[in-house]
């Protein structure tokens, strides 16, 4: 999660528009996605399916990974490259932060890796590669029996909405989501405790521990200008808070007006008041994700809007005694609809399987094999993250962000918020939603000017045929 892209995101969209791997502006409750589908794939190497090959892999045929390069780095993709190879042939493991730069070349030639960890903030479009035939539906793999229990398919083995996270209209599924991650709003419990200050559970709280911050010379708040998307991960869920889950599924569903909602004018309204009234820390609008992470490890600022990926990301910069911790958005105030511990929660970090692959069953065996306990354990371990598999992180020791995250999804119990506009209209949200998100909180337009805009841009999406829309 968070790329380091260094290239313009709009530059590269005119060029995949040219390859012909997305169209610009292109781009429901979990159902039986591991039911149904072609247990076949058209192309690429196959071999007899049996009780101890249920995909039918070639063992003779190699396999090529392209791997996102970012939060998680790549050692537990090669430590299940190497438990692959002990049953199949050589793996070739290749990696890159600028995911769609380097693929989608291949993409379009018909000649592309067999697996893609397709994430950061170069990530293709994936609702556009399922449009034009470029993803393999992954059903054959959801249905194969798990190697930890084969009287439990893949798909029986993972949490709740994981699978879901793969769906875009139907019950195929198109993506396999190995982490599960929380966002939520970021700070040092020390810093708290140093100064007596109780993370905030309302807004009116939050914005009086931002002025006795700013009293100590410290910024209430940081953020990634660069990528503003994270914005979302403290905006979205506050607004289901406000006005209930419906108005998300609004969103989601391009209803009229859903984006001039009085929660959602309600929510940027609140935090538009963190510009003007001097709580962010100056130089976060032009920051990329670790430069905003470094001042907040740093001390520089309380709080910072974020994932749970972001205790292994900034494990280079946090002090030994940092007690780095996560919390709900606040709520706005008594009346709001759902209670402070809901929470935005979901399966993320994504994996494709290109159909025009050359070991397409490979592919979905090295997944296989990456959804066993052993190795989800792993993950956990090794990047300080939840894994989708239940139950993986059962007997292990993680660091106090992991361990609050954790503790999150139990206090949430049912109040889990789940919104789709990010995943379903990547463009639209990524390339120019959140672009006027980022503008508001730098002072560049108010939050009446902001939900005006945003829904100008939704309203000319909802127009746009070219982009295949989904409900909930």
């Amino acid at each position: 999660m968070g790329s380091t892209s260094e290239v313009g995101r709009r530059d590269l969209v005119k060029q995949a528009m040219a390859l012909g791997l997305i169209s610009v502006p292109t781009i429901g409750a979990l159902t039986a996605c591991a039911s149904g589908g072609d247990d076949d794939n058209d192309g690429g190497a196959k071999s007899e399916k049996t009780e101890k090959n249920p995909l039918g892999v070639d063992k003779n045929a190699p396999l090529e990974l392209l791997i996102f390069d970012g939060g998680f780095g790549t050692q537990y993709v090669e430590d299940d490259a190497a438990a692959y190879e002990k049953k199949y042939a050589k793996v070739k493991t290749g990696s890159t932060v600028k995911i769609q730069s380097k693929v989608q070349g291949r993409m379009a030639a018909g000649d592309p890796p067999d697996v893609i960890n397709n994430s950061g903030d170069e990530a293709m479009d994936v609702p556009a590669l399922i449009g034009q035939g470029q993803l393999a539906d992954m059903t054959p793999l959801l249905n194969a029996p798990s190697i930890d229990d084969p009287s439990k398919t893949v798909a029986d083995t993972l949490r709740p909405g994981t699978v879901e996270m793969g769906q875009y209209g139907d019950e195929k599924c198109y993506r396999m989501n190995i982490a599960y991650s929380v966002f939520g709003i970021w700070y040092s419990q020390k810093m708290l405790d140093d100064h007596g200050w109780e993370y905030p559970k309302t807004w009116d709280d939050m914005l009086a521990v931002c002025a006795e911050a700013k009293k100590e010379g410290i910024a209430g708040w940081t953020y990634t200008g660069v990528y503003p998307q994270y914005l979302g991960f403290s905006m979205l869920p506050m607004i289901g808070k406000v006005g209930g889950a419906e108005v998300l599924d609004a969103i989601d569903n391009f209803e009229p007006n859903a984006w001039k909602h009085d929660a959602v004018k309600s929510v940027l309204e609140a935090h538009y008041e963190l510009y003007a009234k001097g709580y962010i820390l100056e130089g976060s609008g032009g920051w990329k994700h670790t430069e905003s992470q470094t001042k907040w490890t740093e001390g520089k600022a309380v709080f910072i809007p974020n994932g749970s990926w972001v205790e292994n990301e900034s494990k280079d910069t946090t002090p030994p005694d940092f007690r780095m911790t996560v919390s709900p958005s606040p709520n706005l105030d008594a009346s709001d609809a759902m209670p402070f511990e809901t929470i935005w929660a979901q399966a993320g970090e994504p994996y494709i399987v290109p159909a025009k692959a050359k070991n397409v069953n490979g592919g979905f065996e090295f997944l296989r094999h990456m959804l066993r306990k052993e190795s989800a354990a792993g993950f956990s371990k090794l990047v300080s993250s939840l894994a989708s598999v239940q139950g993986s992180e059962e007997g292990l020791e993680f660091g106090t962000g992991l361990t609050s995250a954790i503790g999150l999804m139990d206090a949430a119990g049912e109040n889990f918020l789940n919104p789709r506009f990010p995943d379903w209209y990547p463009t639209t949200w990524r390339e120019h939603v959140v672009f006027v998100l980022g503008d508001m909180m730098k002072g560049d337009a108010s939050p009446g000017e902001a939900v005006n805009k945003i829904q100008g841009i939704v309203d000319d999406a909802a127009k746009d045929d070219s982009i295949k829309k989904y409900k909930h």
